[in-house]
């Protein structure tokens, strides 16, 4: 079964297309035929302006046309399209998704933050850690930060703050903001047993591209603290030159690792693990329960 997520948030826009197939168990295997991402930076228009530019509407629709191309080439028959924070903000969101359907035929939905949460939590990552610990999925966005928390398999909490990288380097997150975080998370966490976070988004992948880590293996908080030390102590063009980054990731990537790293502390967290998952995949996940159960009803 071929299935696409398209994921529309305030940085970018990624088309996941995955084939999943029944093992020898007889659970599925996700398996990714192609990852699209087109930095549309849609935060950088609505933060300011609570409305999405005509240039960066052009731009949505000719990716969602390139995006659709794509689909029917790869003979994928359902697909999930969903967008973020900055989709939620802008006055002319709906405009923009009719003028989607109507010259596409893909329908997008903009999700709450909470929603977002999850969709993320779909991935199940932390099923197949170990039960010593208490798990905090962290995702951080352009727009929003998704918190997560889960303790012996239940859910503790679900949480989104407008609190993203682009926000932030347009400074619109203001202290206050930062301290109902950490009351929140202080107030949430305390009494659970030991938290390993799990990060998600494009800036803590690239952090542990960077790092050399093998698969599997936790970044810690003092890494965390040096790459961010680091990072900040050179402008974008330089970040770009020495890390080979491109400028959509080497802007917001010293804000993210801030993001993470106030998360941490305040949840008393030494060590993250990046399975590289983002919305996208747990819109493939969710996608295919929908579909699953809609066969079986059929």
């Amino acid at each position: 079964m071929r299935l696409a997520a398209i994921d529309i948030g305030s940085n970018a826009a990624r088309l996941l297309i995955s084939n999943v197939v029944k093992n020898s168990n007889g659970k599925p295997d996700f398996n990714k035929l192609n990852l699209v991402r087109v930095p549309l930076r849609l935060g950088f228009d609505v933060f300011e302006n609570k409305e999405i530019s005509k240039d960066k509407e052009e731009m949505i629709v000719k990716t969602i046309k390139a995006y659709k191309y794509l689909i029917d080439i790869y003979d994928v028959k359902y697909i999930k399209a969903c967008a973020t924070s900055a989709m939620r903000d802008a006055h002319n969101s709906q405009h923009i998704i009719q003028r989607v359907k109507f010259e596409t035929g893909i329908e997008i939905k903009v999700i709450s933050g909470d929603e977002e949460a999850s969709v993320i939590y779909e991935n199940h990552i932390a099923e197949n850690l170990d039960k010593e610990h208490s798990y905090l999925y962290i995702d951080v966005g352009g727009g929003s930060t998704e918190l997560t928390f889960f303790n012996d398999n239940q859910l503790v909490f679900k949480e989104s703050f407008n609190v993203g990288t682009i926000r932030l380097l347009k400074n619109q997150v203001v202290d206050a903001q930062w301290d109902a975080i950490k009351v929140f998370i202080k107030e949430k966490t305390k009494g659970y047993k030991k938290i390993v976070a799990i990060g998600s988004g494009g800036n803590i992948n690239k952090v542990f591209s960077l790092s050399k880590r093998k698969d599997g293996k936790p970044l810690s908080l003092d890494l965390l603290k040096d790459y961010h030390r680091e990072l900040s102590s050179f402008p974008v063009y330089e970040r770009m030159q020495r890390y080979n980054l491109r400028e959509d990731r080497a802007d917001v990537i010293v804000p993210a690792l801030q993001i993470y790293l106030n998360v941490m502390r305040w949840a008393e967290i030494d060590e993250i693990f990046v399975p590289k998952i983002g919305l996208a995949d747990g819109l493939i996940h969710t996608l295919y329960e929908e579909v699953r159960l809609k066969e079986i009803i059929i």
